[in-house]
């Protein structure tokens, strides 16, 4: 499970088994998991985030779009 970024409190993933699915991260915080798609980011499961924190996990995640896909590519080989 790769670590993409760290922001805050925040782990930015994806796991080895996403391949078969369009780009998209995980974001961690303790027990909390959450997925956004990408391009466009839109948020697919708040997994145990509150409204306004997965709001600001979602702007972490539009200002970091491009390196969050890059990084997608480079390890799926998309």
């Amino acid at each position: 499970m790769p670590v993409i970024i760290r922001e805050g409190p925040y782990l930015i993933q994806f796991f080895s088994g996403d391949e078969n699915e369009p780009p998209h991260v995980h974001v961690r915080r303790d027990n909390n998991i959450a997925k956004f798609w990408l391009n466009p980011v839109r948020l697919q499961n708040m997994g145990g985030f509150r409204g306004v924190e997965a709001r600001r996990i979602r702007r972490i995640i539009e200002d970091s779009e491009d390196t969050l896909l890059e990084a997608w590519n480079d390890y799926f080989g998309s």
